[in-house]
């Protein structure tokens, strides 16, 4: 399956720069440092699908030039990866369509509380429309692409990665499963979480993500959901080993392989 992919945001919760911050990072003028809330774009013969929509959703969609979105995919219930949810209003409206959501139980609860308009018995005229469809750790199906969750956890809070063909994405994360190591053995192009330097309750250290990069061993890893205590995306780049390179927004990658099946 040959699957191309945007990174729509590569910044962590509060993005960078940081309201109010004056730091090297926060002040730069290399666009590679400005990040948004972290996202991604997927797109494939037959699908166009986002994982997560944060807080800077609706900027990111039309930063991309977006004019069609398949489905929306929910790593976890945290506010900078679902809060821009009520900005697929546009996309309801172009397509005359319900937005599939795919989302655990778990994800599902918060965002009918957080977003409790969307989901009344007889909700107000020009609301979202969404369809919420449920995932677990089994595959599941977008458009006949198959998509492998991958169980990881942001300190005790239950997080999905997912693996689409040769492509893994993870953020919000600081242990592995089991399963996750076993779904992303011969992946081609891994992204992982590296939060910052210093050790962190919840999030991968860039030597730690270095560590785990260099263990699952993909032809190219490429960090994301960095914090501006990272350093300045130029100086941190030359430190990094052959294949592992910091994302940054709106970075692409069209050749990936190595696609996924169970036995």
């Amino acid at each position: 399956m040959q699957v191309d992919f945007k990174f729509l945001g590569t910044g962590t919760s509060q993005g960078v720069p940081i309201i109010g911050c004056s730091c090297d990072v926060c002040a730069s003028n290399d666009s590679r440092d400005q990040r948004l809330r972290s996202s991604i774009l997927i797109q494939t013969e037959s699908a166009q699908v986002i994982i997560d929509s944060g807080p800077d959703f609706r900027q990111q969609c039309l930063r991309a030039g977006l004019n069609r979105l398949d489905g929306l995919v929910i790593t976890h219930e945290h506010k900078d990866h679902v809060a821009g949810l009520d900005d697929i209003r546009p996309f309801n409206f172009r397509s005359g369509q319900d937005m599939p959501v795919f989302a655990t139980e778990a994800v599902q609860e918060a965002l009918r509380r957080e977003f409790h308009y969307i989901f009344r018995p007889n909700p107000y005229p020009g609301v979202p429309k969404v369809i919420l469809k449920t995932i677990q750790e089994n595959p599941f199906q977008i458009h006949g692409d198959t998509w492998w969750p991958l169980p990881v956890r942001h300190h005790k809070l239950p997080v999905l990665g997912f693996r689409i063909g040769g492509l893994a994405y993870i953020t919000d994360a600081n242990h592995f499963s089991e399963l996750a190591l076993e779904r992303l053995q011969g992946v081609d192009v891994l992204v992982l979480n590296a939060l910052r330097r210093e050790q962190h309750l919840s999030h991968f250290t860039l030597k730690e993500a270095i560590e785990w990069a260099e263990r699952i061993g993909a032809r190219q890893t490429y960090f994301t959901h960095i914090s501006h205590q990272l350093g300045r995306h130029a100086e941190v780049e030359l430190e990094l080993p052959t294949g592992i390179a910091l994302a940054y927004d709106g970075l692409s990658d069209r050749s990936i392989g190595a696609d996924y099946r169970s036995d």
